[in-house]
């Protein structure tokens, strides 16, 4: 069981790290489409480039972040049936929901896009846009990161269900247990 919990809190830390990085990409964003709306409105000119940046700074940002709001319960649940369940139904819940709904999604994710993704890296795919950005094989990429990220947090979602179901949630650092309903 404490090997259970170690790798419960490698996959969590690292999704968490991966989230933190990529959270400042919508920094980035907003200064970038700050630039473009300046350049545009100010200086009547603009650049293509920064408008495929912000763009695509979006995607890397939202398909990076993915692993870590399955990690916070950022994404979409009936809470009216979830937020009030006990720590075991939650547990039940997350281990049903990982392995027949989030691990094959991220199996077809994988399945149906390795081929796109490495499409566009034997071409070296750069921007539709004439003047854009080179190495959009790169942002294609994210939809690899975006199933990795998804499908490991939901791996430490099921491990996470078996340590409390057999009473061991204590191995696990309080930020990573279930929280009681306030």
């Amino acid at each position: 069981m404490p090997l259970l919990a170690l790798i419960v809190r490698i996959i969590s830390r690292f999704n968490i790290i991966i989230g933190h990085m990529f959270s400042w990409f919508s920094l980035g964003i907003v200064l970038v489409c700050f630039t473009v709306v300046v350049l545009r409105y100010a200086f009547s000119t603009g650049a293509i480039w920064l408008q495929d940046l912000y763009v695509w700074l979006n995607a890397m940002m939202f398909m990076g972040i993915a692993g870590f709001a399955l990690f916070n319960n950022s994404h979409v649940r009936v809470d009216i049936f979830y937020r009030p369940a006990s720590r075991r139904h939650k547990a039940w819940v997350d281990m049903f929901g990982g392995l027949f709904f989030v691990g094959p999604f991220a199996w077809v994710l994988t399945y149906w896009s390795l081929p796109y993704v490495q499409r566009s890296w034997r071409f070296l795919e750069g921007s539709a846009n004439f003047g854009g950005m080179p190495g959009l094989y790169i942002i294609k990429s994210f939809i690899l990161v975006f199933a990795f990220v998804v499908a490991l947090q939901a791996l430490a979602m099921f491990l996470r269900g078996i340590l409390v179901l057999a009473n061991k949630e204590e191995l696990l650092p309080e930020e990573y247990r279930y929280q009681e309903d306030k």
